[in-house]
């Protein structure tokens, strides 16, 4: 099966973020990285991605910003990605994504979400992804 461009691109991207970790970039070039990513989106996804960021950084100080296979994620001490934002233009999806990955405390019963589609913000968006956010990192 053969890669789609923008699969092509996300590999590009990922050999790229390598690079640059073998590098060790500082916190604040990772976050450099961050924005420039954030700032390249289309504004629909961008909205959403500022706002997402300034959560992280709100609500979980200890996340350190990063690009995660060339999107906007954020990881905890240990280097593990805990939660990430894939625009929809990234792919051309028809919604952005929050997810979530093993590090993440989400675990719940048998069964639980790792993933959500945003298409918008309010304060019911807010308030449901800062709640992601805290149990993520509690």
């Amino acid at each position: 099966m053969a890669m789609t461009d923008a699969e092509k691109q996300a590999l590009k991207e990922t050999m790229a973020e390598r690079a640059k970790a073998r590098k060790k970039m500082t916190p604040e070039q990772h976050e450099a990285d961050v924005v420039e990513k954030i700032n390249a989106m289309a504004a629909a996804d961008k909205a959403i991605a500022k706002k997402i960021h300034a959560l992280v950084k709100k609500i979980a100080p200890g996340l350190q910003a990063k690009t995660w296979y060339g999107m906007q994620a954020y990881c905890d001490n240990e280097g593990k990605t805990v939660l990430f934002f894939q625009d929809a233009g990234k792919f051309k999806a028809r919604y952005s994504t929050l997810g979530f990955q093993d590090a993440a405390n989400l675990d719940k019963d048998q069964m639980w979400a790792t993933s959500f589609a945003v298409i918008g913000w309010n304060a019911d968006v807010e308030k449901k992804i800062s709640a992601l956010i805290k149990k993520a990192i509690s």
